[in-house]
């Protein structure tokens, strides 16, 4: 662990983001990925509705959405993920260094854009103005992708430079010069050491 972690965690002044990217840092991402992992079963069960059991895409609501209905016909619930999964991936950034940063926060800025996305659908649900000239919230990739398939994909290129970011994080490059923050790597550049 490198001497500003290290001061982040026994210092009496280390504040909550301070702790939370370095001495919690590698349980605050086990319990991040609990979330986004339940978030993934949701939109798989609900496209195993779709496919594979052929329910009517207005019946296919995934785990959730089989014991709360209401839940799942409205737009609080996904806004709601977005902004949680928006939060999270802002909130643990400090924590990862070098290339784990970099992937790190293109998942962040694609998930930004999914938020906009989730923004734009809980507008039209609380305000009945509906865009592109449809009779339900439309999203604007709703236009050219149908709603399962579409929020499929955008989890999946949210998920996948998280998964790579989680990647160098743990093991970071030889090469990188910028020790982590956190006890999460299992393997440690080699310290440059100088002259």
């Amino acid at each position: 662990m490198s001497a500003s972690a290290l001061h982040a965690d026994t210092s009496p002044n280390a504040g909550f983001f301070d702790l939370l990217n370095s001495r919690w840092h590698e349980t605050a991402l086990r319990i991040f990925l609990l979330v986004v992992i339940a978030h993934w079963a949701e939109h798989l069960v609900q496209a195993y509705q779709v496919y594979v059991l052929h329910l009517p895409r207005p019946m296919a609501m995934g785990l959730l959405g089989m014991r709360f209905h209401w839940l799942m016909k409205t737009e609080v619930l996904h806004y709601g993920f977005a902004v949680v999964m928006l939060a999270g991936l802002w909130m643990l950034r400090r924590g990862f260094t070098g290339e784990s940063r970099k992937w790190w926060m293109v998942s962040f800025w694609l998930q930004f854009f999914h938020h906009i996305e989730h923004g734009l659908l809980f507008y039209q649900a609380l305000t009945g103005n509906y865009l592109f000239g449809g009779s339900v919230p439309t999203s604007i990739g709703q236009i050219w992708i149908p709603r399962v398939e579409l929020h499929l994909i955008y989890n999946t290129l949210v998920f996948i430079p998280m998964v790579v970011a989680m990647y160098y994080h743990m093991y970071p490059r030889a090469d990188e010069s910028i020790a982590p923050t956190c006890t999460c790597a299992r393997r440690h550049p080699p310290q440059v050491v100088a002259a």
